[in-house]
């Protein structure tokens, strides 16, 4: 197996939009098997074997730098991940697919791709819980995670769903994050706004990742 590799900076020389989904640390496998979900059928490629910090392992229809050589995080704090996944059209995805020539599949969802994922297994706000950052490869894809609530819905679908206590939008560009899910709630809120002044006043909501 080769070691986890170190988690790559965001920016490719245009907007890199994202969702930062935060969860504890026992359910991180439990992310990423519902992220698994919601890849594209049919994929031909051998599937990304992953052994977790702690000694979980999952495999996964995803790619690491682009490779599916098995991937040892046991001893690492970051996971790279290369992802496709399916989403419901709604006005702003049909706009994509027209712009950029994408047809969706016969179950009405719309592939995009790639979609880069980091996965810090400490994160920067609370190092008790595990960041799942999950951003898009083009200025074209990020203005997509900006304006569609079909997307917005799958990445806050995703932290419910995975019993994650929050889920940012994030520019990436220093920008006040908008907190799309908060402790098993949907929401809608800026940090610097009136009930988060600054991120550590969000933080101070989540819950003790140990319980």
């Amino acid at each position: 197996m080769k070691g986890c590799a170190s988690a790559s900076g965001r920016g490719n020389g245009g907007l890199v939009y994202g969702y930062d989904i935060y969860v504890r640390p026992r359910h991180v496998a439990r992310t990423l098997l519902n992220l698994a979900e919601l890849a594209p059928p049919g994929r031909s490629e051998p599937p990304l074997e992953i052994t977790l910090p702690g000694g979980d392992q999952v495999s996964l229809p995803f790619t690491s730098h682009f490779k599916s050589d098995p991937v040892d995080c046991s001893t690492s704090s970051t996971l790279e991940l290369d992802m496709s996944l399916m989403f419901d059209v709604d006005d702003a995805l049909r706009e994509f697919a027209e712009t950029y020539g994408r047809e969706p599949a016969a179950d009405g969802r719309l592939r995009i791709g790639y979609i880069y994922a980091t996965i810090r297994f400490q994160s920067f706000p609370h190092p008790g819980c595990t960041a799942v950052e999950c951003w898009a490869a083009t200025s074209g894809m990020s203005r997509l995670f900006a304006r569609s609530a079909g997307v917005r819905k799958v990445f806050a679908d995703l932290t419910a769903d995975s019993g994650g206590v929050c889920c940012l939008f994030d520019t990436g560009d220093g920008a006040p994050e908008e907190v799309c899910w908060l402790n098993g709630e949907p929401t809608q809120e800026r940090i610097t706004g009136p009930r988060f002044p600054d991120r550590q006043a969000l933080v101070a909501t989540w819950p003790d990742p140990g319980k």
